[in-house]
């Protein structure tokens, strides 16, 4: 992936993998996101750890806005990379 366009932001490792695979049967995505723990400032338990997922739209076809709604669905958000 070398054009990251959108970062979901998740509470855990298992909502990030669950949303990883609805976003290629909802949105249609072909390539497979990069899922990326994202450790607090000093945390090094997994459990306290969000988990990112990175996706690119070199085309700009994904809309932020249902994108947002989407993580929101798993308690998480969208950020801009």
């Amino acid at each position: 992936m070398s054009d990251v366009r959108h970062v979901l932001v998740l509470p855990d490792r298992d909502a990030a993998q669950e949303a990883a695979q609805a976003l290629g049967e909802r949105f249609g995505i072909v390539e497979e996101p990069r899922l990326v723990r994202d450790a607090l400032a000093g945390e090094d338990d997994a459990e306290d750890a969000q988990w990112l997922v990175l996706l690119g739209d070199e085309d700009g076809r994904l809309d932020p806005a249902e994108l947002d709604e989407f993580a929101g669905e798993w308690d998480g958000w969208r950020e801009d990379p």
